[in-house]
Parts: structure tokens; sequence; C-alpha cells
């Protein structure tokens, strides 16, 4: 018989309804069980990427005497994190506050009204890896709650009450300066793996929002160990096997320093963050390595998560196919040399490292893809012209990705989510613009339509998923933010003017209905935020740009572009607010800081008047002349500007008035340089104004 689950949108949930298991999706009906029955709830959390999820359900939700010791004592309830991360960030606060530790699996333990009394991650199903077997921990908690039960209430109630003073946000700072700025940057510094990239030690996640960080400081101010960080970085990132050598895209974190060995999911955020890493590095440096990193993400975007039909890119694919965690993407030895022919293999063996044993302590006959070593060195090792063995390795890259092609593939949650749309849009439209890919505008376009048409409330807000049912009521802060910033983004690429109406009516959206009376945003809407236990303000990256932060970005860019100082006091009454917060938080609030340099220095701000062949050019000179934090008015006429809500700037009046032909204005806060008549003239000042250096 199938559970409850069956009838859910979520893939992670559906996956579960064949469980012994009598599982409750998150909901009312759980809780009233649990409260007329005085059981405790066993909450897991989880999503259709996670391997250590795949693993707990194999092992014990799938086995029938656990099930039945859960069926007992206890109401179940399976969350997907993906779908409610309202409910996810509450319960790794908790779990975290318990054991110093969160993830996937999250398994908590709850009283009937939803307050935890204990918890953990993956939890094996009998006592192994220095942690208590499931079995014991389900009977202990369950005896401990019968024969205890008003002091697990009481401590419970304790807990709840410590995290939600812990949610209480300071007064707000006496000034913004440029040394929050700098106290961060010397922690980054001093975190940076120099050797290796990336920041701390194993695991090591990408941080995308800290990488744009110091590329932004870079740009402007041209210190060379700010480069370094980011360069070195994606470098190494783009040579380990956290990188799909083969398809494209990133996997989610390596269990290593060096980047090798991946757990093998792969999610949309992160590869939609990682693209504007690369397109953004290849701007400054031009280098031909993050340009075709990029390139690949985008191909992985258009032949695994995107949908071509009805548009909207998928969430995530599966680390797993069956009981393996990325088997779909290592080879052993004997796999690749019937693959290729005995050149190529030479080649590719020295370059991939392919022979000996392998990079999995479990299986050292699998190996890991990874550039073991550089072409250059693979040439000089065999006595032969980098050319040629440029070419090898192409080939050779290209037969064992046809072959890899014919092995079953891990599986997509073809659920679209607002949010990470909303990073993937405004990536693909930067793509677009940098690396004149024609189609990454038409997949963002196409996207950002469907949400316009599907996945819009009447108050201009965004809905969080569109799923193959429907889409679903929930909304939140992430998904205003990113949607936000792409319809920007849009408006700046295409012209239209829609879109940048639609992207002032978010942030009114915002404004309404997740603005709190301290000037905070809720990561929830506040007629919401009370059926949940404690209130959330979301500062931290974990594992997407924070709410908060990225909402302060989001007005300082229609501030610029509408000469709007509301949106630009938002984002200061957020700033000032949490600047305390994001002082604790360091390089895991890269986003505040990404926020509050540009509240500091200032956005570029590029305005296009006139019409015609040469206002098109210097358009194009705005989008492609990279500056970090530009945002683009194209040239657009008045008329299709103004009506309600949506009045003409002054200072966009005062430029069509004063240009006698085609001009490009660019400004920094209320500082404009001279108009530029050409394409070249604008470059030159797009890329030395307002500039540290």
């Amino acid at each position: 018989m199938v559970n409850r689950l069956a009838q859910e949108t979520s893939p992670y949930l559906r996956a579960a309804a064949d469980q012994p298991v009598d599982w409750y999706p998150w909901g009312e009906e759980a809780f009233q069980k649990a409260k007329q029955e005085d059981r405790p709830i066993l909450l897991d959390i989880g999503a259709s990427w996670c391997h250590w999820c795949h693993v707990m359900d194999r092992e014990s939700y799938e086995d029938p005497e656990v099930a039945r010791i859960i069926n007992e004592n206890f109401v179940p309830v399976k969350v997907d994190r993906d779908e409610r991360p309202d409910v996810d960030a509450r319960y790794q606060l908790f779990v975290g506050a318990l054991t110093g530790q969160g993830g996937w699996p999250l398994t908590a333990f709850l009283t009937p009204d939803g307050k935890v009394f204990f918890g953990g991650t993956y939890f094996p199903p009998e006592d192994a890896y220095g942690r208590p077997g499931f079995k014991r921990v389900l009977l202990s908690v369950a005896s401990y709650y019968r024969d205890h039960r008003d002091q697990v209430l009481e401590y419970a109630e304790d807990l709840a009450r410590q995290l939600r003073g812990g949610m209480v946000v300071g007064p707000p700072a006496p000034a913004l300066r440029h040394e929050q700025v700098q106290r961060v940057l010397e922690e980054i510094r001093r975190s940076f793996d120099m050797a290796n990239g990336g920041f701390g030690s194993a695991p090591k996640f990408p941080h995308p929002s800290t990488v744009e960080l110091v590329l932004r400081r870079f740009t402007l101010t041209g210190e060379e160990w700010l480069g370094t960080i980011a360069t070195r970085t994606l470098e190494k990132m783009a040579r380990g096997g956290i990188h799909d050598q083969l398809g494209g895209g990133f996997h989610r974190y390596s269990t290593d320093a060096k980047w090798i060995v991946p757990h093998f999911e792969k999610l949309l955020c992160d590869n939609a963050l990682l693209l504007s890493n690369y397109v953004q590095a290849f701007q400054v440096t031009g280098s031909p390595l993050f340009r075709e990193v990029a390139l690949g993400i985008l191909d992985y975007f258009a032949s695994e998560l995107y949908d071509r039909e009805q548009g909207g890119f998928f969430a995530s694919q599966d680390a797993d196919v069956g009981d393996e965690e990325g088997g779909y993407y290592l080879w052993t030895e004997a796999e690749v040399r019937e693959v290729l022919d005995p050149v190529e293999f030479e080649v590719a063996s020295l370059y991939f490292h392919l022979s000996g044993r392998g990079e999995l302590p479990q299986d050292p006959d699998k190996h890991v893809l990874y550039c073991h070593r550089e072409a250059d060195v693979v040439a000089a090792l065999l006595g032969r012209p980098q050319e040629e063995v440029r070419g090898l390795l192409s080939s050779a890259r290209e037969k064992l990705r046809r072959a890899r092609g014919q092995r079953p593939k891990p599986l997509v949650d073809s659920t679209v989510y607002a949010s990470w749309n909303g990073m993937a849009i405004s990536a693909c439209l930067e793509a677009h613009t940098a690396l004149g890919r024609r189609e990454a505008r038409e997949m963002a376009l196409h996207a950002l339509e469907r949400f316009l048409h599907e996945g819009r409330r009447q108050t201009g807000a965004f809905l969080h998923a569109l799923t193959p049912e429907g889409p679903r009521p929930e909304w939140y802060l992430e998904d205003q933010v990113f949607m936000g910033k792409a319809l920007l983004d849009a408006f700046s690429v295409t012209g239209e003017v829609r879109y940048l109406r639609a992207a002032k009516e978010v942030a009114e959206a915002i404004l309404q209905e997740f603005r709190r009376e301290d000037g905070t945003l809720a990561d929830l809407p506040l007629s919401q935020e009370g059926s949940l236990s404690i209130p959330h303000t979301p500062i931290q990256d974990s594992p997407i740009p924070a709410g908060n932060a990225g909402a302060a970005r989001l007005f300082l860019a229609l501030a610029q572009v509408l000469d709007e100082p509301t949106y630009r006091q938002a984002a200061e009454e957020i700033l000032s607010r949490l600047a305390a917060v994001a002082a604790r938080l360091g390089l895991h609030a890269s986003t505040y800081y990404l926020a509050l340099d540009e509240f500091l220095t200032g956005l570029m701000h590029v305005v296009i008047v006139g019409d015609g062949a040469q206002a098109e050019a210097l358009h194009e000179a705005a989008l492609r002349t990279f500056h970090p934090g530009k945002v683009v008015t194209p040239p657009v006429r008045l008329s299709l500007l103004g009506g309600p809500g949506l009045p003409i700037p002054e200072v966009l009046r005062e430029m069509v008035a004063a240009a006698s032909g085609p001009r490009g204005y660019v400004c920094v806060g209320s500082i404009c340089a001279p108009p530029a008549d050409t394409p070249e003239a604008l470059r030159e000042v797009i890329q030395t104004f307002h500039r540290d250096r």
C-alpha cells in the first residue's frame, strides 16, 4: 500500500510513497494527530539530490521493523527542503543548536506543537561511524518522551525561547563604513587555501558570493592578492573532479581540499552562481579556461536542466543511479581503454590520472575525472607537440562523453523554482552579453515569460515553485529577490519596459509583504510567519545568497535606474540593522558585504539615449563592457515609460533633452562622466570611471 506521499508534487516525497512508514506531508493534519494521540513527531528533511537521504531511506525507512517502531511511537513527517526552505531553515537552526551540525538528511524529534527536543542528521541502521543506530535512537526517544514528558516539553520550550531571543535584531549600526568590508576581506585572505584555492579545508564548498566580492574589489582597486584569490579558486575548481570534465557544470561540493572527489549531485542554484563567477572572471582576465567552463555550464543547462517546451530550468540532478553514488561519472581504466584508441588513452591517462589506484577509498578501481596534469606537461612527458595532445584530448573527451551518454542517467527533479530560476536567468543573460551565446538569452527569456504567465500572484509577487501538476501556493523572499533581479537584467538587455515595471512591482511586494517594523525582511510573508515557531531573518549565504542582502542589492539597483530614494533607504535600513550579525558571520555573509560595498561605493548606471543603429551600438557596448554591479538603461522612448507606478526619472528627462544625438551616459550615484557618442568612447568610460586605482 502507498502512503499519503503518493499525491505530493515533490519527487523526493513521492519516492517515499511505497515505504512502510506512515508518512505525512508537512501540514496541520500531522500536528493535529500528534496532539490528539500525544505522540512526538519524527521529522525527516531531505531532497531528491541528496545522497545520504537516499541511503537513510534504503537502510531505515524501507525496513519494515524500523517502520513498525516509527508507526507505533511517532507521527512521521517528511519534507522536501527545496520545496519548503522556510521549514528547513528553522529546523536546521534547532538541530544546529542542539548538536553543533546540520545538513541533510535532517532528522528531528518534535513535540506535538513543533518544537525540537532531539535531533541529528544521518543515523546508520546500527551503531556505526561513531553514531548511534537508528533503531536504538527511535526506541530511546520514544521511551524518554513517555517517561519524562514534562521535562521534554519544558526543554523544547526553553530551546525555542533561546532561539527566538537569538533572532532579535539589534539596534542599527552607528555608521556604515568601508572598514567593515575591509575586515571581511582580511578574513577571506586568512581562510584562503593558497595551494588549492577556495576557503578552509575539507569538505570544501564553492563560495560564489565570496568570489564575486573579491573579484569586484580586485576590479575596482587592482590589488593583486584579491585577483589571486578569485582566479586561483576558479582555476582549481575548473580542473578538479567537482567540475564535470565531460558534461559541464559542477557538483555540489568536494569531500577533499583539492576539489577532486565530489558528492555528485548537481544543483541549478550552484551552477547559476558559478556561471556568473566564470563569466565575470573571463571578462576581467580574458582567460580561455574561464570562457570554456562558462560555456560548459550553459551546455549542461541546455542538455539536462532546461524545459524546452514550457520554459524554465529544472531544479537538480541526483547524485545516485540505483544504489551507487556517482556511478554515472566514474570510470575504471578498463572502461576507458574500451572507448579510446591506444594513443588517445595514453594522453587521457596522463591528463585524467586513469592508471593505478583510483580516488575513491571504498572502490580503488574507480576514477574521478580531473585534470591531474596540464596538457603541456602531458605533451612534454610524451614528446608530442602540444597542439597534437590537445587534439587527442578533445577527441578522447568526445568519445568518453558519447559512451557515458549510453549509461542510465541520474534522475532530474523537474520542479521549476522561482528563486533558482531567477539566478539562472540573470546568469544566462550575463553569459549572452559577455560570450555572445544567443541560446543563453533565449533560454533566459523563455523561463522568465513562463513565470510571468504562470507563477505570479495578483500583488506581483512570484510563487515559489511550478510543478508538472501546477504552481504551488507558497511564496518566499528569495523568490522575489532573484526574480526581481532577473526582470531588471531582462530590461537592461531587451529594453522592454514591461520587465522594469514588473521588477518595481516585485520590490513593492517585498516591502509590503516581507518587511518588519525594524526594516529587516522575513523569509516568508509576515502573514504566514506566525505559523512557524520562530522568526527567521535570512542573512547567511546558505546555500544561496541570503534574502536580506539580495534584497538590498535589488533595491540599490532599482534606486539607480528609477532615481527612487525610497529603495536606497530600504537597502540602507537592512544593511544597518544587520551589520552586527554579518560581522559575526564573516565570509558566510559575503552577499551582505557585496551589498554594503555597492551602497558605499555606488553602482554604475549606464544610460543610452537616442535611437537608430548608433544607439543600438552604444547599448551593445554598454552591455558587453564589464564593470562589477553595473546596471544599464537601454535606449527606450520616454512615451513607453511613466504610467501608474512607474514615473519617468527626472535625470532621464534631462539626459534626453540635452542629447543632440545618440549618447551613452555613465553615472555613479549623482556623479556622471561626460557623455560618449561612440561605442569605443563608452567602453573607455565604463572601464576607467570611478575606480579606486
